[in-house]
């Protein structure tokens, strides 16, 4: 006769934090104080069916297609400007980062990496748009200082996880320690830069589109200036060019990883 094993002990903390969190939710929703039945009422519905209904049909003039089609190159264009950009810091500030080179460039790496994600990129376009005026190299500046700290810490991590010996052999042989690191630990960690490169670039396509609401040009800077002129159907055609353009951002993106392998795709 098999015996069960014991039932594990009842995790109280585990049950304060599922009761914390939903009183959270309750207190976030009685706080907000929003009116429910107002926003279900028919009129409520009536008018949301009406502004919808102006977003249709949207606009495909060869004149106005032409100004999208530009905008979406743009956009395209400051996103992967802001991803290169960012991969190369990343790259820099990792190795110091995963404490190759002592303790305290560690953890000066590491803070200014925490910075530099923490602050969001609107914030960042914000600033840089007062740096260096309004346009896609603003938004390409903001996407790159964000990217950096997020793409550094992953390069970093991928660099501590990365076995050391392969690069202490070429060292006890007489390689240098950049013909070391270049000939063993990079080939190790390439295909997972790479990959997390692709991936950040997929989520600063859809970024870039947004920069564009505070100067940082593109499509956001297009959908921006057409909603703000209440030119709904405009404002479609330019919401239907940044679907398309982050669709295909995001097939080429898991193409080129899968070509990295399984663990990469």
């Amino acid at each position: 006769m098999t015996t069960l094993p014991p039932r594990p002990p009842v995790c109280l903390r585990c049950w304060l934090a599922v009761a914390l969190i939903a009183a959270a939710v309750v207190v976030s929703f009685v706080y907000l104080g929003i009116d429910y039945g107002a926003l279900g009422s028919a009129e409520s519905l009536k008018l949301m069916g009406k502004f919808i209904a102006e977003f249709f049909p949207p606009d495909v003039s060869p004149d106005f297609l032409a100004k999208v089609g530009h905008g979406a190159l743009q956009t395209l264009a400051v996103s992967a400007l802001g991803t290169v950009l960012a991969a190369v810091a990343g790259a820099v500030l990792a190795l110091p980062a995963s404490g190759r080179t002592g303790g305290m460039l560690r953890h000066g790496a590491r803070f200014v990496l925490n910075f530099l994600r923490s602050v969001p990129e609107l914030v960042w376009a914000a600033l840089m748009v007062l740096a260096a005026g309004i346009g896609p190299f603003a938004g390409a500046l903001a996407l790159a200082l964000h990217t950096t700290g997020v793409l550094g810490r992953l390069f970093a991590e991928a660099l501590e996880n990365a076995p050391r010996e392969p690069e202490q052999a070429l060292a006890l042989s007489g390689a240098g320690p950049v013909a070391a690191f270049s000939y063993a630990s990079l080939p190790i960690v390439l295909p997972q830069w790479v990959a997390y490169a692709l991936y950040r670039w997929e989520m600063n396509i859809r970024m870039a589109a947004v920069l564009g609401f505070v100067g940082g040009g593109g499509l956001g800077q297009l959908l921006y200036f057409h909603l703000s002129i209440f030119q709904q159907q405009q404002a479609m055609t330019v919401l239907i060019a940044m679907f398309v353009l982050v669709t295909f951002v995001d097939l080429a993106s898991a193409r080129l990883r899968k070509g990295l392998g399984p663990a990469y795709a």
